[in-house]
C-alpha cells in the first residue's frame, strides 16, 4: 500500500472520532466557536515538539520559508478554523452522518482548486471515481424532505469549499519546504498551522466571547482529546498532502463517511434508511477505484 494511501484512511479515521467527540461538547455547554478553540489549542504545542524533535533527530537542513510557505499556511489556516466551526454549527441543525456529508462537495472542489491553484490535474480514471463518489454523498445528504432547507446547504457547501482550499493550501506548503523529508515538511506545516490558528481563535474568543477561552481549559478532560485527535487527524492529512495530489487525498477521505456511519448508528443510535445504504455503497465502490487507478 501506498504511504499516502495509508495517511489518508488514518486521517479520516481520527477525523471522524474528532467530529464525535466536538459534538459530544456540545452537552458541555460550549459555544461552536469553544469547541472549534480546543480543536486547535492543545494541537499547537504537541505537533510544536514533534517538529522539533523530528528535526533535531533527522539532522537536515531546511530551506528557509518564505513568503509562500507563510502566505498558504495562513490562507488554509483560517480557511480550516471557519469551516470547522460551520461544520460544528451544521452538526447542530441535522443529523451527524448527514452533517457531515454535507461538507463533502470539497471533494469536487478541491479537485477544481488544485488544477487552478497548483496546476494539478485529476486522471480520467481518478475523476470518474470521484463522481462515483459524490453521487454517493449526493444520496446522504438529500434532505428527507421535498424542499431543500437553506442553511443547512449553505452552511455545508461553504465549509466543503473552505476545506478544499485549507487542503490545497497545506499542499502548497509542505511542497514549498522540499526536499526537505515529507514528514518533517508535515510536521514544521502543521505546526505552524495550529499556533497560528491557536492564537487567531484566542483573540477572537477574547473579543466575541469572553469567558469561553476558561470554559475550554476548565473542562480540559473532555476538550484535550479533541485537540489530540484533531493533531492525529491533521497530522496524517499533512503527510498524505505532502506526497500527492490533494484532490485524490480529499477524494480517498470520502472513507470518513464509512466511519462516520459507524460512529452515527453505534454511537448516536441514529438509524440509517435505504438511501444512506445506497450512498454508502457507491463511496465504497469509489474508495476502491481511486485506490485501484492510483496506488
Amino acid at each position: 500500500m501506498d504511504l499516502w494511501i495509508a495517511f489518508t484512511i488514518f486521517a479520516a479515521l481520527t477525523q471522524t472520532l474528532r467530529f464525535a467527540l466536538q459534538k459530544a461538547l456540545g452537552s458541555t455547554g460550549l459555544s461552536p466557536g469553544g469547541a472549534t478553540f480546543a480543536r486547535f489549542l492543545f494541537a499547537a504545542p504537541l505537533a510544536t515538539a514533534a517538529a522539533c524533535a523530528l528535526y533535531v533527530q533527522s539532522g537536515v537542513s531546511l530551506p528557509v520559508p518564505g513568503v509562500a510557505f507563510f502566505g498558504y499556511v495562513v490562507v488554509g489556516g483560517i480557511a480550516q478554523i471557519i469551516a470547522t466551526e460551520l461544520t460544528v454549527r451544521l452538526m447542530g441543525m441535522r443529523s451527524f452522518a448527514t452533517g457531515i456529508a454535507f461538507t463533502k462537495t470539497e471533494v469536487l472542489q478541491a479537485a477544481v482548486a488544485s488544477a487552478l491553484i497548483l496546476g494539478e490535474m485529476v486522471s480520467f480514471g481518478a475523476g470518474l471515481a470521484i463522481a462515483v463518489g459524490f453521487a454517493g454523498l449526493v444520496c446522504l445528504s438529500f434532505p428527507r424532505t421535498t424542499a431543500f432547507e437553506g442553511r443547512p446547504v449553505a452552511f455545508g457547501l461553504a465549509a466543503g469549499a473552505l476545506f478544499a482550499v485549507a487542503a490545497i493550501c497545506y499542499r502548497g506548503a509542505t511542497l514549498s519546504l522540499e526536499p526537505a523529508p515529507f514528514l518533517l515538511r508535515a510536521l514544521l506545516a502543521l505546526a505552524t498551522a495550529t499556533v497560528i490558528q491557536s492564537v487567531i481563535m484566542a483573540l477572537w474568543l477574547s473579543f466575541r466571547e469572553p469567558g469561553e477561552m476558561a470554559r475550554v481549559l476548565h473542562g480540559w478532560r473532555r476538550t484535550a482529546p479533541v485537540g489530540i485527535t484533531g493533531l492525529l487527524g491533521s497530522l496524517g492529512w499533512f503527510a498524505a498532502f505532502s506526497l500527492q495530489n490533494a484532490a485524490y487525498v480529499r477524494a480517498l477521505g470520502q472513507v470518513e463517511v464509512i466511519f462516520t456511519l459507524l460512529f452515527s448508528t453505534l454511537w448516536f443510535r441514529e438509524k440509517l434508511g435505504g438511501r444512506e445504504v445506497a450512498g454508502l455503497l457507491l463511496v465504497s465502490l469509489s474508495v476502491i477505484f481511486l485506490v485501484l487507478g492510483t496506488g
